[in-house]
């Protein structure tokens, strides 16, 4: 039997929520709110009937804050979901599972910094500022749940690449953080092509093998 998943947002207290149209809505007395972070056991409950979902949007995303649902179904899914999970078989799947999930984890960060590396292209004379580069943009864009453009699956991984490098020169090398931008829209995109533009003015000097003046801020970076 297919159950009812309604989407909704926060409302005005903790007891109350927000229809998709804007209704106030208030959840039934028996039922009670598990907050996201427990994937299973949200599965668990969600199988054995209807829910309320609760999201907010975050930028582009929607993230769940967790669900509504009957507090008996809550409380069945936590004990079977513990029970399960109590058992030497789920251990070494898990075990076995992590081991895989670090070894394609491994595996990505390898190939994410060398597609870097080729964006960069950098002259042989900065081979080795190209290497520190690339380890930095990697460190901080590969992490798992990070939320940046190189987690995506939507985008090749060199287009992944050359958006990482042009995102960590924007906060690294350009004045973005201390920027006050006007809520105009489109206005921040705006600031972020020109920036962008600067970005990759920057990078050519490296990739031609220019003398770079002390005052460069991706030498400073670097340093």
């Amino acid at each position: 039997m297919a159950h009812i998943h309604r989407l909704v947002q926060p409302g005005r207290s903790k007891d109350h929520v927000l229809s998709e149209s804007g209704e106030h809505l208030t959840p039934p007395a028996d039922w009670a709110f598990l907050p996201a972070g427990d994937a299973a056991i949200t599965r668990r409950v969600k199988a054995k009937g209807e829910s309320w979902i609760v999201q907010i949007r975050k930028g582009r995303r929607l993230i769940s804050k967790g669900i509504w649902a009957k507090e008996a179904d809550i409380l069945s899914a936590k004990f079977e979901t513990e029970d399960k999970r109590s058992t030497p078989e789920y251990d070494r799947k898990r075990k076995n599972d992590l081991a895989r999930r670090e070894a394609r984890q491994e595996a990505y960060v390898g190939e994410f910094c060398a597609a870097v590396i080729s964006f960069l292209n950098f002259h042989p004379r900065y081979q080795n500022e190209a290497k520190l580069l690339a380890i930095k943009i990697t460190a901080h864009a590969t992490p798992v749940g990070s939320g940046t453009v190189a987690r995506t699956k939507l985008l090749p991984i060199a287009r992944r690449a050359e958006a990482a490098v042009i995102a960590w020169m924007r906060h690294q090398t350009t004045a973005y953080e201390k920027m006050s931008i006007a809520p105009i829209k489109g206005r921040r995109r705006e600031i972020r092509r020109q920036l962008a533009v600067k970005s990759v003015a920057l990078l050519h000097a490296y990739r031609q093998g220019q003398e770079i003046a002390e005052n460069c801020p991706l030498k400073k970076s670097l340093a």
